[in-house]
């Protein structure tokens, strides 16, 4: 960054955010640019940080520099200015997606060792680590990850109560109800598919007569589809049993 130049680091990332961003940092370059203001864009994206951890998997016009390393080291300086956007707390299926993806792209990554069956797939599993999970934000938070109350703060907070945070009143008539059976909770199911497949919603009713209300739901392989339902006899009662009570 120069006197005349300011720069900020826009990071580029996956799914939602990173379509967002092919609308929106246009427009923000446009706002910026006879002001002086530069945006820089940096990929933390979980596609990025596989090729920044697997260099010597790929060709020379293949490697990616690794851009969190960079973004870890330039918070550390006080011209740092950085926009990160909202990136996936990567999960293993989603690994293993981006793996497949980018192997479909010629970048020749290696598969995630679920089970290491001997020492170099232990070592494999080891750098996939450093890319699953929460990655990007430590780094970009530099240890203040940790957000428990500073000490100052506690003990004005338990000297000062919120007036919420005081004892329940005896008196109060307020009280927590939820259901025990026959909600969401409850009935909710889940499984994950094996392969490419298609489902449809469909009512059921009393009487028999079934009713599609949403047809053709495509799946990828390894997706995992959710559904839970509310049995309205269930609510009713249970609605009754807490006005009556």
């Amino acid at each position: 960054m120069t006197q005349d130049t300011a720069k900020i680091v826009y990071t580029r990332i996956d799914e939602a955010p990173a379509l967002a961003t092919y609308s929106l940092l246009p427009i923000l370059r446009s706002f910026v640019k006879d002001s002086g203001i530069e945006f820089e864009e940096r990929d933390i994206s979980l596609a990025g940080r596989i090729l920044a951890n697997f260099p010597d998997q790929l060709t020379d016009q293949q490697k990616q520099s690794d851009e969190l390393a960079f973004l870890g080291e330039l918070v550390k300086k006080a011209e740092a200015n950085i926009i990160k956007l909202p990136n996936i707390s990567a999960s293993i299926p989603q690994l293993q997606a981006a793996i497949r993806e980018l192997r479909e792209h010629g970048y020749q990554i290696p598969d995630y060792p679920e089970e290491p069956r001997n020492e170099a797939e232990e070592k494999l599993k080891v750098r996939f680590a450093k890319v699953l999970g929460s990655a990007v934000n430590p780094v970009l938070r530099e240890g203040n990850s940790d957000r428990r109350a500073p000490a100052s703060v506690k003990r004005f907070s338990q000297k000062n109560p919120h007036r919420m945070m005081k004892a329940w009143p005896a008196e109060s008539k307020c009280r927590v109800a939820q259901m025990s059976a026959g909600d969401f909770y409850g009935s909710e199911k889940s499984v994950t598919v094996s392969g490419a497949t298609a489902v449809r919603i469909e009512f059921n009713g009393n009487n028999g007569d079934s009713n599609v209300l949403k047809a053709g739901i495509k799946l990828l392989p390894g997706e995992i589809i959710d559904s839970a339902v509310m049995n309205v006899q269930s609510l009713r009662k249970f609605f009754a049993e807490q006005i009556d009570a």
